[in-house]
This record gives structure tokens, sequence and C-alpha cells, in this order.
């Protein structure tokens, strides 16, 4: 118990910059507190003493404004930042270093008995506000961003964001994969449009949805510079690149004149190849 106690102590010091002695750590840190109450109602709760775990994690709650079930599973080096409303099940499991915000649950979402709420594997950090809901499992070293709700498996790795949740992967480019990209970030400059928080080594559904959006864009554009190029050497009179001139017939200048415009209207960013 002093053991994972001084693990616990040391945890707070590794992942909030705020925490100064230990003395303070003890006295002022309600996720210290509620998690030495918690082991101990867990110990009682194993040892079939139901009734008084249940009181003493009814204080705690009382005590800190966070709720623990006296039956819920949770491994060494445990914090809970802030800790204010954060809910952790009867049957929710709790890896080794993991992290809380304040507002967290770990709920269920069956009446039945057994197994209903999730399971959170070793290095996993849940935000602020974010519900992880079901009896499933968020594997090792994976993210649940603020406020995110959650009700489906977490691969290892990623950072799960939105409500619902979408996960966003980290990505190895290749070669011919980052040369696309910096075609494709040039080309969102040049129209004034920069996805937010986009970043370079993650993969979001919705940014990958826009990418395809503008490497189509890219490529329409492409055709028409080439479009208007070939009728540049149509239409004499076409942004003034020839000088002969060459009779058609009243209608083929209609068309040529429409075409003409709708071509001087697009972009000209990239050049024909």
């Amino acid at each position: 118990m002093i053991k994972q106690l001084k693990e616990d102590i040391e945890a707070v010091f590794a992942r909030d910059p705020a925490a100064r002695n230990t003395l303070e750590v003890l006295t002022t840190y309600p996720g210290i507190h509620a998690l030495i109450m918690h082991r101990m109602a867990h110990e009682l709760w194993k040892k079939e003493f139901k009734g008084t775990a249940r009181l003493l994690s009814s204080f705690s709650r009382f005590a800190t404004g966070i709720e623990i079930h006296p039956g819920a599973k949770i491994g060494k080096r445990f914090f809970i930042d802030h800790g204010m409303g954060v809910v952790i099940g009867e049957t929710a499991e709790i890896g080794n270093d993991v992290t809380l915000y304040h507002g967290v649950t770990l709920g269920g979402t069956t009446w039945n008995k057994g197994k209903r709420h999730p399971t959170l594997e070793d290095g996993v950090v849940v935000g602020a506000g974010a519900k992880i809901l079901g009896p499933f499992t968020v594997h090792k070293g994976a993210k649940v961003g603020s406020n995110a709700v959650v009700t489906k498996e977490v691969p290892a790795g990623v950072t799960a964001v939105g409500s619902p949740a979408r996960y966003i992967f980290k990505q190895q480019n290749t070669k011919e994969q980052t040369e696309q990209e910096a075609l494709r970030r040039d080309y969102a400059e040049s129209i004034g449009f920069e996805p937010y928080a986009t970043t370079e080594d993650q993969s979001d559904p919705i940014l990958e949805g826009i990418r395809v959006l503008l490497d189509r864009m890219q490529k329409n554009e492409k055709r028409m510079n080439t479009l208007c190029q070939r009728l540049s050497l149509l239409d004499p009179t076409f942004n003034g690149q020839n000088s002969k001139t060459q009779p058609y017939s009243k209608e083929e200048l209609k068309i040529i004149e429409e075409v003409r415009r709708e071509c001087e209207a697009q972009s000209t960013t990239f050049k024909t190849e």
C-alpha cells in the first residue's frame, strides 16, 4: 500500500508541472485522496465487505467529487488531474500509467450484470469531459480527446476525437505521398484554404476526404488549362497568342467565345505539363 502510494505521488510529479512537493500533493490533490480511499474500498470489496466498501466510496465521492465504484480495478501510477466529476463504473478496468482529467465518465450501456464498463490499457490518456461507454477496450497508448464520446474499441496508439468519436492515426508517408502532399498544400494555399489543426503525422478521415477533393480540383484545373492552351491555337483572338485570322462560322465563333470566357474565369495556379 505504501509502495503504491509512493508511485502514485511520483506519477503526479511526472504529469502535473504545478505539483511542488509531497506534502502539497497529499493534502491538496483530490485525485490522490480518491485513489487512496478507493484502494481501501477495493480491498474491502474483494473480502466481501461490500456494504462497508460502498460507504467508503460514497464518502470519497462527497469529499472529492470523484466517484469510483469499489469494484473497479485500477493499476499502478494512476492519476486523476483536477478530478471533479469523474465517474468510474463497477466493472471498469484501468491499467498502469493511465491519466484521466475532470469530467471523464467510464460508464456502462446495459442493465445486465457482468462486464459492462470499458477497459483502459497501459498509458491511456483521457481528456476532460470525455465519455467512454460500453464493455470494450481502449488499447495501449491511445488517447481520447476532450468531450469525445467513445462507444467502440480504440486501437493502440491512436487518438479518438469528436462525438461520435473518430480515430486519428499516425501516418508514415512514402516519398511519393510526401510530394503529393506538398502539391496539395501549395494548391490549398493558392485558393486560401487551410484545414484547422492539420498535422503532418496524423490522418483524420474528414481531412482525408478534403484531400481527395483538393486532388480532384487540381486535376480539373490542369485539364482546363490544357483546354485553354489548345483553344489559343484555334482562336486567333484567344489570349492574344495568334495574330493570323482564320475563317469561322458564326456558330463556331459563338462556341469558342463561350469556352474562352469559361477558361479565363478559371485560376491558372499550376503550369500545364
